[in-house]
């Protein structure tokens, strides 16, 4: 992340942390935003005791920056008729190692997916689904995994309960 001048309008005394490059009062503003991405700019700028045009400004160099990749609506898959969530592990046959990153891709397009992760070790994805019930995590994973030749196993976990992690540190 650039660190602004002092004649930059947005200047609050950004420092030059050779780790991530954030200040505390980019801190202050992820951490709020991360907890209700919604929050006003003028609550954002009085939680990190700045002008609300300095927090807008900081808050778009976020943006602009990569550091803030956008917001989400977290939507509780239960009240639109996905209460089964799951996570499906899956490792490929090491002829298709080279076709990791489309068939990442792929996955995330298909439908009830909620997030993909590839991973390192015994697995090379994992997903998260929610689905209907027990026949449509069945017919996912017969359909969009077992039946393809690339892929060498699946397990399958399902969800009990899920809490999200709305922090920032």
């Amino acid at each position: 992340m650039a660190t602004r001048s002092k004649g930059d309008p947005d200047h609050t005394s950004r420092s030059n942390n050779v780790r991530d490059g954030l200040d505390e009062v980019d801190r202050i503003l992820l951490r709020e935003l991360a907890a209700d991405a919604r929050t006003p700019n003028n609550v954002l700028a009085a939680k990190a005791r700045i002008a609300p045009s300095t927090a807008l400004g900081r808050v778009r160099g976020l943006v602009e920056d990569g550091v803030l990749r956008g917001t989400h609506a977290d939507i509780d898959p239960t009240l639109t008729g996905r209460p089964l969530q799951a996570m499906v592990a899956v490792r490929m046959r090491a002829h298709a190692r080279s076709r990791l990153t489309k068939f990442l891709h792929h996955l995330a397009d298909l439908p009830g997916v909620r997030n993909v992760y590839l991973l390192g070790g015994t697995h090379d994805f994992m997903i998260h689904l929610a689905v209907p019930d027990t026949n449509a995590l069945n017919d996912f994973v017969i359909e969009h995994l077992s039946g393809i030749p690339d892929v060498a196993s699946t397990e399958t976990s399902l969800i009990f309960q899920h809490v999200q992690s709305h922090r920032f540190d």
